[in-house]
């Protein structure tokens, strides 16, 4: 592959600098493995596994490659214990929980912690290639020992002071994540609500802001994206909602079809912390259109989670959480190793039309 810039290539033991997305319940040993096996770097959302499911998750991702791997996990603040919805939120979720025949919404609480000493343990224990990070970095002395281990750290950035921020603390690479990323956005050092920036403004400036390659992410679905973030500084991608189409991808059927009717429907996407207590970018259903009408009471992240998460087992697609970036429109099915290949060829493409 003829692309100038090596450095994540070189610094990830990899050969197209295009990462899959760790995305959380929706990667697979299976989809990580392929996108490794084809040259870039597949990932595992691991935030929500105990130790010994994440400890099983990264065997199986290596019975399946010899290439390297990224797993990521949440940094996120701890909410109180006493976290919870406000009452309108809750009469709201009641009554889709009513009409779904669940019964009687529970109480907010965590469904997972932030990175802790048991999955840490396990990072210590089997040295993962890649571990990255979203909602900033866990305590430095975690973070020092996830290098100590031998592994290449990375972290999400949405603004250029977050990249510095992340650079001064010793990560490896930065994922510069623009607004229009599907699922959570990383933000961390302001009004998660506010200031978001589009990835082909944030690009360039993470670029100028920090000596470390940086990482392009959201809305990006295909080569005429990742040449454009090329273009202005990246020195590779991360791609999530592309992979969500393929077979090996851990996707309901409603979730699924929704992706590939995106463009035919002109389905749009809405950003949210309704869902989970943090912003989160989906595709436009009954579910997101009312919690985003309420998200002011939306209970601490990630307690909300305990109030929506129920509903998308109806497999109603009113009622689902269906995450996707603003590029879901451009959604194709195929296997994960065909489209890296299929990424690869357009990227080549574009990139040459401006040699």
């Amino acid at each position: 592959m003829a692309w100038s810039d090596t450095r994540l290539p070189t610094l990830l033991g990899i050969e197209h600098p295009i990462l899959l997305a760790p995305m959380a319940g929706a990667t697979t040993p299976e989809l990580a493995a392929a996108v490794s096996n084809a040259g870039g770097l597949g990932g595992h959302g691991a935030t929500t596994f105990a130790p010994e499911k994440l400890k099983a998750e990264i065997a199986a991702i290596r019975g399946l490659t010899n290439r390297p791997i990224h797993l990521n996990f949440f940094a996120h603040k701890e909410p109180p214990a006493d976290g919870e919805a406000g009452p309108a939120m809750r009469a709201m979720l009641q009554a889709l929980w009513n009409g779904a025949g669940l019964g009687t919404l529970p109480p907010a609480e965590s469904p997972w912690r932030s990175f802790h000493e048991g999955q840490l343990a396990v990072i210590e224990e089997t040295r993962p290639h890649v571990v990255s990070f979203h909602f900033g970095l866990p305590d430095q002395k975690l973070v020092d020992r996830v290098k100590a281990a031998g592994c290449i750290v990375l972290c999400s950035a949405t603004a250029p002071a977050e990249a510095v921020e992340l650079e001064q603390r010793g990560v490896d690479a930065v994922i510069a994540q623009g607004f229009e990323a599907g699922g959570h956005s990383g933000i961390f050092l302001s009004d998660p609500m506010q200031g978001a920036m589009t990835t082909m403004t944030l690009v360039p400036q993470i670029a100028d802001a920090v000596d470390l390659p940086v990482i392009a992410a959201g809305g990006i679905m295909d080569g005429r994206g990742i040449a454009a973030a090329l273009m202005l500084g990246a020195a590779g991608v991360q791609i999530g909602t592309a992979f969500l189409s393929c077979p090996e991808a851990h996707v309901s059927g409603p979730h699924r079809a929704a992706l590939l009717e995106a463009r035919e429907k002109a389905t749009p996407t809405l950003l949210t912390r309704g869902i989970s207590g943090r912003p989160a970018r989906g595709l436009k259903n009954r579910l997101m259109s009312e919690v985003k009408a309420l998200e002011h009471e939306a209970a601490p992240f990630p307690m909300q989670n305990a109030l929506t998460r129920a509903l998308g087992g109806t497999n109603d697609p009113q009622l689902s959480v269906m995450w996707a970036g603003g590029g879901a429109a451009l959604s194709r099915t195929m296997p994960a190793a065909e489209l890296v290949a299929t990424l690869v060829a357009e990227t080549e493409a574009a990139l040459a039309r401006f040699a």
